[in-house]
């Protein structure tokens, strides 16, 4: 008897697709995957089955709207494992920008001809914040190799490697030059968990924290440098509430200096 091929579905929720797009771009390696997997349900891709049951579920998206919540307590259980991937799903993305903002309301009204049809949730949240989630994938938008290196890890039983490690150890390996040291460029680097290879920093700009906190950052230090190098508490307020601006520690970093701008 033909043993059966684990069963995977991507999920989307609040997001750009940008996430559900690194699956795509992966091109034979996509196809490669499809031979090793049954896709059950990806409607970026053309599967469309949202409540079968699989091995794993990858979630891409922010919960940000009152039915969010009923259909990812749907994914989860309808998964063994549960993986968010990318800066939306893992720490609310942009849309977390509005979280704490006591006009976000009058946002919907100026944006929209009937606003009285649309339903938002007063913050757009995280999957964890609703579900229990078994691994979180970091990025903006996540990387291929991210993606499979996760999924061959949990489909053989083996804990996914998800390195906490800052930007900065990254720039080393590749032998980039420190923009904060040859520019003073606010960079957040220090304090970001690698993952996107240093690109910003290897074309001389400076890391803007998109993959969320690395493991320990000294974000107060952090901010405090920030200030030092000339920035004014709303442009620090800024580098930390930004694509990740839900994930703590920058949450309250962030917020502090918003408060006192």
């Amino acid at each position: 008897m033909k043993a059966q091929r684990p069963r995977i579905a991507v999920h989307k929720f609040a997001s750009c697709d940008g996430c559900q797009l690194a699956f795509l771009n992966a091109g034979e390696a996509l196809l490669t995957l499809a031979q090793r997997v049954e896709i059950l349900h990806f409607a970026e891709a053309g599967w469309l089955d949202p409540l079968a049951k699989v091995d794993i579920a990858f979630v891409e998206g922010s919960i940000s709207a009152p039915h969010d919540i009923e259909r990812i307590r749907a994914v989860r259980e309808s998964a063994k494992f549960l993986v968010t991937i990318g800066a939306c799903a893992t720490a609310g993305g942009l849309q977390a920008l509005r979280n704490g903002v006591k006009e976000a309301a009058g946002w919907v009204a100026d944006i929209y001809a009937s606003p009285q049809y649309i339903e938002s949730l007063p913050e757009s949240r995280p999957v964890s914040a609703h579900v229990k989630v078994d691994l979180e994938i970091w990025g903006c938008p996540v990387t291929i190799e991210q993606v499979l290196g996760a999924t061959a890890s949990l489909l053989n039983g083996v804990t996914p490697v998800n390195p906490g490690e800052p930007v900065c150890v990254e720039c080393k390996r590749r032998g980039h030059a420190c923009i904060m040291v040859t520019q003073n460029a606010p960079c957040m680097g220090p304090v970001t968990r690698t993952g996107c290879g240093a690109l910003c920093p290897g074309v001389g700009r400076a890391c803007y924290g998109c993959f969320g906190p690395a493991e320990l950052p000294n974000a107060v230090s952090m901010a405090k440098h920030f200030e030092q190098a000339g920035l004014d508490k709303r442009e620090v307020a800024r580098r930390f509430l930004f694509i990740t601006s839900a994930a703590q520690p920058f949450a309250d970093v962030g917020r502090h200096y918003k408060e006192n701008e």
